[in-house]
């Protein structure tokens, strides 16, 4: 009991720091991938510090779901790998110890990381994904720092478009300058021309403060004399100036999104607040459903309503419209028998027209109901997949132990290849999932359990092949496989040997060879004398003659005679009906071959 007690501490210790390590690794490498999104939305805002790292920490508990299972798959892959590599797993199985009984802690540490992950799916993931996308949207609604190049247009500032012909970086002053400014509108646009300038903000930045020197203005006078719409324009005014300031509308601080709003929607919710959102929307779906029902079979066509009231048993009950007969028929062709052409026209044109506005009004109602349904999807989605990440972490520690106790490689080197392999079909998988689950092609959990369903057998038969030490990468085992499948074995490959401790007798070897050649001819005779439809279903060769065949091999291989040996290799592993004619003409050049070195 004490050595198993050593024997789990030691396995943990192995795992752990390989674990946290790999885990690190993955979490860098997705965070990377956000930055190389977001770097547009980042770059030239003057953000601080603490901005950045706020959004990144939270940016890093929403890519746990993605860095987790890879680890997982990494980390014990490299650790049973390294006990492979070192044979430390070949004694513990020595021992007596099974790979159940040595994988048995990392499964109890499997299972609270499954709960765990479960747990921050649930209550950490809502929050973290609501302050992330509430910080990314300030950040992509902050204004740009004001950092104007030299002799080109600078448009960065709400209704302006500022030209620079150069600039003094200590001082910075700004020399000729143009300005074209829209924020009055473009009726009332105005033109800027200044030999310099400088820009500031006022104390609470929320305004461009320009300062401006030996300049004009020029701008468009609008006459409201006769109106606010009369639509004349006056000359436009002219302005020189030695001095001038002008301010603009500029608001250069960081505010918040309110957290409101996304913390109500799906990305912000726990399992319960999702069940009871899609309740809600789904008793909503149904309301509205039966609204547009009921309006479908009340609304009359053509003076005609699609059900009627019929009273049955002292109640009313609603009866469809062709169960009821009409007292006189609809003659549709007295409208083309009226005396003025015209009036038929304008009737089909407005029969048209009904029946476009109610087709549009209809396509506009299953819109919004579409609209809904998928809303309901996407709450569904968020539901499943608080359990996806834990069913993914342990389906990929039952794929990284049992291979990397197959393959017995350690190190980064293979692990990370397989690993990489495994998560990017993996990840394949499960973006096909959601997307058709999304669009709804399919259940959404069929579409979010898609990954887990495909490579829990993968896990299966891994765990299988490795306690029953198969060897699963075998690749001649495979080969012989599909060669015997086809039909196709691999040839002899017999050789003249060096050393030859019993000297092939030449009387025995021939007496073997018409032994055996006897034999082949009487099966052939045998199969000969069947009509093929017989032959189709009659015994296969006898048994007795793939062993004869296998002890001539054998002894005739001690020959020193090189030819014979060449001819030996023609025959096969197996005898069929098909190769017995070449066993046959192969004995017969064996003997002639005998016989001719004897005479020589």
């Amino acid at each position: 009991m004490v050595i198993m007690k050593r024997l789990y501490s030691y396995m943990l210790q192995r795992f752990l720091p390989l674990f946290a390590m790999t885990f690190f690794i993955c979490l860098f490498i997705v965070m990377m991938q956000f930055l190389w999104k977001s770097i547009d939305d980042l770059v030239g805002k003057g953000l601080g510090v603490d901005i950045i790292g706020e959004l990144f920490f939270y940016a890093a508990l929403t890519m746990v779901p993605m860095a987790l299972p890879l680890a997982v798959l990494l980390a014990s892959l490299m650790v049973f790998g390294n006990l492979g590599e070192k044979f430390e797993l070949t004694a513990m199985k020595a021992s007596g110890i099974s790979l159940f009984r040595i994988m048995r802690p990392l499964m109890v540490f499997m299972a609270f990381v499954a709960v765990g992950a479960f747990f921050f799916q649930n209550n950490v993931l809502p929050v973290a994904q609501t302050k992330m996308w509430t910080l990314l949207f300030s950040v992509r609604q902050k204004s740009p720092e004001v950092e104007i190049p030299e002799r080109s247009f600078y448009g960065a500032i709400p209704n302006m478009q500022l030209y620079v012909g150069s600039k003094d970086a200590g001082t910075g002053m700004l020399y000729d300058m143009l300005i074209y400014d829209f924020s009055r509108g473009q009726d009332n646009s105005r033109v800027i021309l200044a030999d310099s300038g400088r820009f500031n903000f006022t104390e609470d930045r929320t305004r461009l403060f320009l300062h401006l020197h030996s300049g004009e203005l020029f701008e468009n006078v609008h006459d409201n004399s006769m109106g606010v719409n009369s639509g004349r324009y006056l000359p436009f005014r002219r302005e020189h100036f030695t001095d001038k300031q002008v301010y603009f509308p500029f608001d250069a601080n960081f505010n918040r999104v309110d957290e409101g709003g996304l913390r109500s929607q799906y990305i912000g919710q726990n399992v319960s607040q999702l069940r009871h959102s899609i309740d809600s929307i789904s008793h909503r779906v149904d309301s509205i459903g039966n609204v547009y029902a009921s309006e479908i079979l009340s609304v009359p066509y053509f003076g005609l309503t699609p059900t009627v009231n019929r009273i049955e048993n002292g109640e009313y009950v609603r009866v469809p419209r062709r169960e009821v007969t009409l007292e006189r028929p609809l003659n549709v062709d007295s409208l083309f028998q009226e005396p003025n052409p015209g009036f038929a026209k304008s009737y089909i044109q407005q029969a048209l027209a009904k029946a476009r506005r109610q087709k549009q009004e209809y396509v506009y109602r299953s819109l919004a109901l579409a609209e809904q349904a998928k809303l309901m999807r996407r709450h569904d989605i968020e539901m499943q997949k608080k359990f996806t990440l834990s069913f993914a972490c342990i389906i990929f520690f039952f794929i990284g132990a049992p291979l990397g106790a197959i393959i017995k490689k350690g190190g980064l080197g293979t692990p990370l290849i397989i690993s990489v392999l495994l998560f990017i079909v993996y990840f394949i998988i499960d973006n096909a999932g959601y997307k058709m689950a999304r669009d709804g092609k399919t259940d959404v959990w069929i579409g979010i359990w898609l990954s887990s369903f495909v490579l829990l057998p993968l896990g299966v038969f891994f765990t299988y092949k490795a306690v029953g030490d198969s060897a699963v990468f075998n690749f001649d085992a495979y080969a012989n496989f599909f060669r015997r499948l086809t039909g196709r074995e691999a040839p002899r490959s017999l050789a003249v040997k060096e050393v030859i401790m019993n000297d092939t007798d030449v009387a025995e070897a021939l007496r073997r060879l018409e032994a055996f050649g006897a034999a082949a001819e009487a099966e052939r005779a045998r199969l000969s004398r069947l009509s093929p439809v017989r032959r189709l279903f009659a015994r296969g060769l006898d048994p007795a003659l793939g062993t004869a065949l296998n002890e001539l091999v054998d002894y005739l291989a001690d020959s020193r005679d090189k030819h014979v040996v060449n001819l030996l290799n023609r025959y096969p592993f197996r005898i069929t009906r098909r190769r017995l004619p070449a066993v046959i003409e192969t004995t017969q050049l064996i003997v002639e071959r005998i016989n001719t070195r004897q005479q020589e």
